[in-house]
């Protein structure tokens, strides 16, 4: 087809879509392979909840194979030894790749995940290419260090690979995280064994299959799909791998620890997901502040760790403000995920979709209202979508202020003073994002200081680039995403001291 992917219909996504046949084999040192024991798991798509391939359910013995593969390469030295222009001809010419394969990327991850074509074209393969082309660009720039010595001494200090990078990815995101961890990793010439969520395996397959075009050797990217109770843990566990680098669940995140506790005490980076609040006071421009509370909210279906699910409001602006969201969520379009008008697809699976609904009737019964939306909408289709949702009259005690519900829900709180709303926006398990909005800079500096979060923002919402690290404090886990900082988890640093006689 000679259009470009902006200029494609729905009628011309399916036709491309009946096109694909999904690869469901696990990848391993260069090559596809299905679960040693033949075993293999239904994948469903959540837009009409039917089976879109089976896909290879790896166990133990398929993660001792890619962890085998993982650590042949590294010793080799096929990868780590690479000169690092030639590292990053690699990565870059496997960023030409995923750009030049936006159409099949791109519909493999709606396909599976259930999120509108468009932001798959121009958000997550777009994302997915700068990263790995970012990462590039570090090969032949990272120094090695001359400690300061006495003349008859010579001091070097080597930042050098930690080995195999176990990354277990969540369903959301899953080409956005994969290089985010992918990225980091194989530029400092890791090995990487990469277990993404069993609702979204396929873009994580066609990754590997990109990156062997590319020129990185086999075995020096594997991708091991499978249920998180199965392969996660065997990977988590294992004894070969040297970090986990997990963004997922507060409690699998717990589990993660164990684990790296009970098996050889590898490193564990953690990013756990979040309940991040708006601080919205009186004098905010409340149609900018509603723009950006709208789409952090329901943009990717409320799926994303860090949308903004809370609000406080000035008590006196409180009514404005949920009239000026509820404007704003009129034109993002709840639809078929393969009609570029769609802005809001279906939520990942049903059993998600029940959850979610669940926390608003729960949300319902502890006295909050529902002031827009609530209900399961698009039935007919099979697939599992719910309509975008505010809660208004919640109290900060209530579950949905407090647990991370990971849907299009929007819980809305009330403040009087400054200090009631830091202590709102601050009692939290988690701490990955927030914002502040108010035309006083004063007040925009003071708070922002005040609030726990690993990104705050000022009278934006979702701004970012990878030149900016992403993670975040308390129950969100530690340890940063993106920025020349994430660099720094997957290396070790070793001195290496001469003395001179």
């Amino acid at each position: 087809m000679s259009a470009s992917p902006a200029q494609h219909d729905r009628r011309a996504w399916e036709q491309l879509a009946a096109a694909i046949r999904p690869e469901g084999r696990a990848f391993v040192a260069g090559r596809h392979q299905p679960a040693l024991d033949g075993a293999t798991f239904e994948d469903i798509s959540p837009i009409n909840g039917r089976p879109l391939c089976q896909v290879a359910r790896c166990r133990t013995q398929d993660v001792d194979a890619a962890v085998a593969a993982a650590r042949a390469t590294f010793e080799s030295g096929l990868w780590r030894a690479t000169e690092p222009r030639e590292r990053k001809r690699i990565l870059r010419r496997f960023a030409e790749l995923i750009r030049a394969d936006v159409e099949r990327l791109a519909l493999l991850e709606t396909l599976d995940v259930g999120k509108p074509i468009v932001d798959s074209v121009g958000v997550d393969v777009a994302n997915c290419a700068d990263c790995i082309e970012y990462y590039a660009e570090f090969a032949d720039k990272l120094y090695d260090e001359v400690a300061p010595t006495g003349p008859s001494d010579l001091a070097v200090v080597r930042r050098e690979p930690l080995g195999v990078i176990a990354a277990i990815v969540p369903w959301n995101y899953p080409l956005i995280i994969s290089t985010w961890k992918l990225g980091a990793a194989l530029v400092t010439g890791n090995s990487v064994v990469l277990k993404p969520a069993e609702q979204s395996p396929l873009s994580a397959i066609r990754l590997a299959e990109l990156a062997c075009e590319a020129g990185l050797p086999p075995g020096a990217f594997n991708v091991v799909p499978g249920l998180g109770e199965e392969a996660g843990q065997a990977l988590a566990r294992h004894a070969d791998v040297d970090m986990v680098s997990f963004t997922g669940s507060t409690e699998v995140g717990r589990l993660m620890l164990r684990y790296a506790g009970e098996s050889n005490l590898k490193r564990v980076a953690l990013e756990c997901g979040g309940k991040s609040p708006h601080v919205v006071f009186a004098d905010a421009d409340l149609r900018a502040a509603a723009d950006a509370i709208a789409w952090g909210i329901y943009y990717n279906s409320g799926e994303t760790c860090h949308a903004g699910s809370r609000v406080l409001v000035s008590s006196p602006v409180k009514d404005a403000l949920i009239a000026e969201i509820a404007r704003v969520a009129a034109t993002i379009t709840l639809g078929h995920p393969l009609e570029p008008a769609t802005r809001m697809g279906a939520l990942i699976d049903r059993g998600h979709m029940q959850r979610v609904l669940g926390y608003i009737a729960g949300g319902v019964a502890d006295g909050a209202q529902v002031a827009l939306g609530g209900r399961q909408a698009l039935e007919e289709t099979g697939g599992f979508y719910v309509e975008a949702t505010v809660l208004d009259r919640v109290r900060p005690d209530m579950k949905v202020a407090r647990e991370e519900i990971f849907g299009p829900v929007l819980s809305v709180m009330t403040f009087e003073t400054e200090p009631e709303a830091l202590r709102a926006a601050n009692d939290s398990s988690f701490g990955l994002a927030a914002a502040v909005w108010t035309a006083d800079m004063t007040v925009a500096h003071r708070v922002s200081r005040a609030l726990r979060g690993g990104t705050v923002w000022v009278n934006a919402w979702d701004r970012s680039s990878m030149a900016t690290p992403f993670g975040g404090f308390k129950l969100s886990g530690f340890g940063r995403d993106r920025s020349p900082h994430a660099i720094d988890k997957y290396c070790d640093l070793k001195t290496i001291w001469t003395a001179y006689r």
